[in-house]
């Protein structure tokens, strides 16, 4: 299938968990000429959520769209669409080089501390590219635990040094254990 990745379709659906959800939208984006180039899943208390982003030759990407917001009810989901255009993101990209950075963050669940890390970065003009929380008990004490992972776009023009001690700081102040390090290769 000869498609142009610079007209893309992203799409996201939020409905009750159940299985099949996956098979059923798939299905229709590959009967439509579509391909899933990324995507993100999960469930989040009982409802399924998910992202794509799907590439088509243009005159399909309508198509898809349309079917899929046409199937929305039958699929028992609520579906936002938007076309996008990954050439744009690109040449905006290269205007200013950013290097990926992991962070994670491990404490006690307190109200807020999402908040107060993307506070932290977007002051800085830190893109957050990806992020995921987690609350869990721990083991032995039952104690409710607040994890997080995010992936940041940091500017060259920031001293990555004197970030992660400003960060670390942040963390300190508010009794998080945390971590700012380059992707392992």
């Amino acid at each position: 299938m000869a498609t142009h990745p610079s007209n893309q379709l992203v799409i996201s659906a939020i409905g009750s968990d159940r299985p099949g959800i996956v098979n059923e939208l798939s299905q229709l984006i590959v009967q439509n000429n579509g391909n899933i180039d990324d995507s993100r899943m999960t469930v989040l208390g009982g409802e399924f959520a998910i992202i794509l982003l799907i590439s088509a030759p243009d005159s399909n990407l309508k198509t898809i769209e349309q079917v899929l917001n046409q199937q929305a009810a039958a699929l028992e989901l609520s579906i936002i669409s938007k076309q996008t255009n990954s050439q744009a993101l690109t040449e905006s990209a290269s205007l200013e080089k950013k290097i990926p950075y992991i962070v994670e963050v491990l404490a006690m669940d307190n109200p807020g501390i999402v908040y107060k890390l993307a506070d932290f970065f977007s002051s800085r003009n830190i893109n957050i590219q990806s992020l995921q929380t987690d609350r869990y008990p721990a083991p032995h004490t039952g104690t409710l635990m607040f994890a997080i992972e995010m992936v940041i776009a940091v500017p060259q023009t920031i001293i990555i040094n004197d970030l992660r001690e400003d960060f670390l700081d942040l963390c300190e102040d508010m009794n998080l254990d945390a971590s700012i390090e380059a992707p392992r290769l």
